[in-house]
């Protein structure tokens, strides 16, 4: 049956029913799309349209229970109790706030069993003007009457820890230690959406899956999330983002989805040539710059729609004058519609680089714009609780730290 195949991918807790001393293995629903739902309504004898009231309860009203569900009758829903079917959806274990207003959490995915097993997810709000100039609605402001913000960022992971093992990344030191599902990675979505008391269709809301992890590594499961967010939660695929290091096989098979779901492309190219990208990046030993532009060359992009290139600044390593020019002319020779995001690095305990000095930073600002290459700087968000680009390491010790020198103050709980 499909509903079994299914719940048969998902990886699963299995609890101890104290009351009848058998194994109990819960099932859950969140990670089902409304297909797998209506499916599982028939084979219960139920109407297929209580598939379409599951999927609305679970990804439209943020339901954690099956008994919340008063649309179904309780029949149904006793039984599906009974049969260990739960909401199950991915929770906050514990969460941090940043002086800048950013929030990092660690959440716990469904399959794991301790807190080891955490991945993070982290809450910009106004964002970090990553998303400025990419050519979308993504990256236009708006008016938002009564809110505390205009528009905000959640950073989403899609693998516990990293296997592409980036030289200047903390998430690189956690090694890969699995997959999420789908139903993972879309549940850290609407697990902020839910504690942020945000409106789909009414707050600007940009998606970046920049978190831990390269999604092009765990491709089923990233498009899987995205289509879930896109069909069964209503938010929009121009306003998400993918960031992958340079994955070809993965970014020949995105260029084949449809522009209806698939998001935007982020490429992390960190270098100006394939000699400081591999020391950095060993995945270029492996995929070349060259060979990733000619995947990248497949996408078909949409109206207005640009490529982004993400660019680290790596003190006295990426950042001088000759690396911005190598780099503008790089970009160019894409022949496609090209925006540059440069990041600072940020720094992280027992990571052997520097920050670049402000006048650095600029210098290859001005460099790229003279050379007509859009270009825009991201905002450091969240450095002191270790939630800036490449800080991930699931840390739960960030008071009094202050790991950018830039932003007094320490990690507070957000609880």
């Amino acid at each position: 049956m499909l509903a079994e195949a299914v719940t048969e991918k998902i990886t699963q807790f299995v609890s101890l029913d104290a009351n009848r001393g058998v194994q109990v293995t819960p099932k859950p629903l969140f990670g089902m799309d409304r297909t797998a739902l209506t499916a599982l309504a028939e084979e219960a004898g139920e109407p297929p349209f209580r598939g379409g009231q599951l999927a609305e309860a679970i990804y439209r009203q943020w339901v954690t229970t099956i008994g919340e569900i008063t649309t179904l009758p309780r029949s149904w829903r006793e039984r599906m109790a009974k049969d260990g079917w739960e909401i199950r959806r991915p929770a906050i274990v514990q969460p941090f706030r940043s002086v800048d207003g950013t929030e990092r959490y660690l959440v716990q995915g469904v399959a794991g069993t301790g807190g080891s097993d955490t991945v993070e997810t982290v809450w910009m709000p106004e964002g970090d003007e990553g998303e400025t100039g990419d050519g979308s609605e993504a990256g236009e402001s708006t008016d938002a009457p009564g809110r505390r913000w205009l528009r905000a960022t959640i950073c989403v992971s899609s693998q516990v820890g990293c296997a592409v093992n980036c030289q200047f990344c903390l998430t690189a030191r956690l090694g890969l230690q699995r997959n999420l599902t789908a139903g993972e990675i879309a549940g850290q979505v609407v697990e902020v959406l839910a504690r942020q008391g945000v409106e789909v269709g009414k707050d600007r809301l940009n998606l970046v899956f920049m978190g831990m992890g390269e999604p092009l590594l765990n491709y089923d499961n990233f498009m899987g999330a995205v289509r879930l967010l896109v069909e069964e939660v209503g938010l929009s695929p121009q306003r998400m983002t993918v960031s992958t290091s340079g994955i070809v096989p993965g970014i020949e098979r995105f260029a084949r989805e449809s522009p209806e779901v698939r998001p935007k492309l982020a490429i992390s190219l960190n270098a100006p040539n394939d000699t400081i990208r591999s020391e950095v990046m060993p995945v270029n030993r492996k995929w070349p710059i060259e060979a990733v532009l000619d995947a990248v060359r497949l996408v078909r992009l949409r109206p207005r729609e640009r490529i982004t290139f993400e660019y680290v600044l790596l003190g006295g390593v990426t950042d001088r004058a000759e690396h911005a020019q190598e780099v503008a002319r790089l970009v160019r020779r894409t022949g496609l519609p090209v925006k540059v995001n440069l990041i600072a690095w940020n720094p992280g305990p027992e990571i052997a680089y520097e920050m670049p000095r402000p006048e650095a930073v600029e210098a290859f600002r001005r460099t790229l714009a003279a050379e007509g290459v859009p270009v825009y700087l991201r905002k450091p968000r969240g450095r002191d609780i270790y939630a800036a680009c490449g800080q991930l390491k699931r840390t739960v010790e960030t008071g009094n730290r202050d790991p950018g020198r830039e932003q007094p103050g320490s990690g507070q709980r957000a609880d």
